[in-house]
C-alpha cells in the first residue's frame, strides 16, 4: 500500500511539474500603449484548450501577460469604444464579439479588426504567426518574439494609425453621420465582390491577386497580411519563444 501511495504521489509531482514548467508552455505579454482603454479579445482554434481569459479590460499603460500550452493556436485583437447599452449588455465599436460581456466567450472579432494570428509548436517545431489585415483594421499592432531559440524570430505587425487614411468607402465613422474614422474595412467585407474577399472562382493564389485596396494596406505596412494569399511576407516563424503584443506600439504614425 505504501508503495502505491508514493507511487501516486510522484505521478502528482510530475503532472503539476507538467503543466507549471515554463519549458511546457508559452508566455504572452499583452501590452497597451493606446491612449485610452482597449478590451483585448482571444479565441482559440478549433483544436486547441481555451486560454485562461477570453477577454478584459486593459487601461492605458497597464499589461497583462498569461501563459498558453506549447500545441495552441488562435487569434488576439482589441476592441475599443466599449461601454454597456441601455439593456446592460457590454457591446463595443470595433472589434466586438458579440458575447455582451467582457469576456469573449468562444467568439471571434466582428470586422474590421487588427488581428495577432498564431501556431505554436507547428511544423518542424517552429511557431508560426502574423498581424493580419485581411478582415480589416482598427488599431497599431506590434509582436515581439522574446528568447527563440531558432528560426527568423522578428518583429512584426502595423505601427501606423491607418484610421485617418483609410479610404472613404472603407471607413468605419465614430458614429452614425459623425465625423471621424474608428476604424477600417476590407474591401472583401465593404463590397462583398469575391475578387476581394478571393472567393468562388477566385480562391486560389493564380486567381486572387492583391487589389488596390489591400495595396493601401501593404504600402502602409509591409510586414502585415494585407490580403488571404499574402503568405510570403507576412508569416514569420520563431522556436520556443514568448512573445509580448504591444496596441499602439510608440511611435506611431498617422
Amino acid at each position: 500500500m505504501d508503495r502505491i501511495l508514493v507511487g501516486v504521489s510522484l505521478l502528482t509531482l510530475l503532472t503539476l511539474s507538467f503543466f507549471f514548467s515554463g519549458v511546457e508552455s508559452t508566455s504572452f505579454k499583452i501590452v497597451n500603449k493606446c491612449r485610452s482603454t482597449i478590451w483585448p479579445g482571444f479565441l482559440s482554434g478549433a483544436n486547441s484548450p481555451s486560454l485562461p481569459t477570453t477577454g478584459f479590460a486593459l487601461r492605458s499603460g497597464e499589461s497583462r501577460s498569461f501563459h498558453v500550452p506549447r500545441a495552441w493556436s488562435g487569434r488576439f485583437w482589441a476592441r475599443t469604444h466599449c461601454g454597456r447599452d441601455s439593456a446592460g449588455k457590454f457591446t463595443c465599436l470595433t472589434g466586438d464579439c458579440g458575447s455582451g460581456r467582457v469576456e469573449c466567450e468562444g467568439s471571434g472579432a466582428k470586422p474590421p479588426a487588427s488581428l495577432a494570428e498564431f501556431t505554436l509548436n507547428g511544423a518542424d517545431g517552429l511557431d508560426f504567426y502574423d498581424v493580419s489585415l485581411v478582415d480589416g483594421y482598427n488599431l497599431p499592432m506590434l509582436i515581439v518574439p522574446r528568447r527563440g531559440t531558432r528560426g527568423g524570430c522578428g518583429a512584426t505587425g502595423c505601427l501606423v494609425d491607418l484610421n485617418g487614411a483609410c479610404p472613404a468607402a472603407l471607413r468605419v465613422a465614430r458614429e452614425s453621420g459623425g465625423r471621424g474614422s474608428v476604424a477600417c474595412r476590407s474591401a472583401c467585407e465593404a463590397f462583398g465582390d469575391p475578387r476581394f474577399c478571393c472567393s468562388e472562382a477566385y480562391n486560389t493564389p493564380d486567381t486572387c491577386g492583391p487589389s488596390a485596396y489591400s495595396l493601401f494596406f501593404k504600402h502602409a505596412c509591409p510586414r502585415a497580411y494585407s490580403y488571404a494569399y499574402d503568405d510570403k511576407t507576412s508569416t514569420y516563424t520563431c522556436a520556443s519563444a514568448d512573445y509580448t503584443i504591444i496596441f499602439c506600439p510608440l511611435p506611431y504614425t498617422r
